[in-house]
């Protein structure tokens, strides 16, 4: 896999009060990823970029809030997520700044 379809299947690190209590407690570690991305392709972009071996994938679809500005009815875009979980002994510094 070359360096520019990981960073299109790999879009972001998200990070927030439950992701930092799934790093701590089971080694998972969660990322934005492209709609058309598989569980395949996300355990081998995550090798790959960050050199570490992962044990599963779960792959969740998020639906985009519907929401209203002034008179106007709109829907925010639909995301998807990866969980990834990590061998034991192996972590990931999502808050590293390139």
């Amino acid at each position: 896999m070359s360096n520019a379809n990981v960073y299109n299947v790999i879009r972001a690190p998200r990070v927030s009060e439950k992701t930092a209590r799934l790093q701590e407690i089971s080694n998972q570690y969660v990322f934005e990823i492209a709609t058309t991305a598989t569980k395949a392709d996300v355990k081998a972009a995550v090798e790959q970029l960050f050199d570490v071996s992962v044990l599963a994938v779960n792959v969740l679809n998020v639906k985009g809030k519907k929401k209203a500005f002034k008179s106007r009815s709109g829907q925010r875009q639909d995301t998807r997520k990866a969980y990834v979980k990590l061998a034991d002994g192996q972590s990931i510094d999502v808050m590293a700044k390139v």
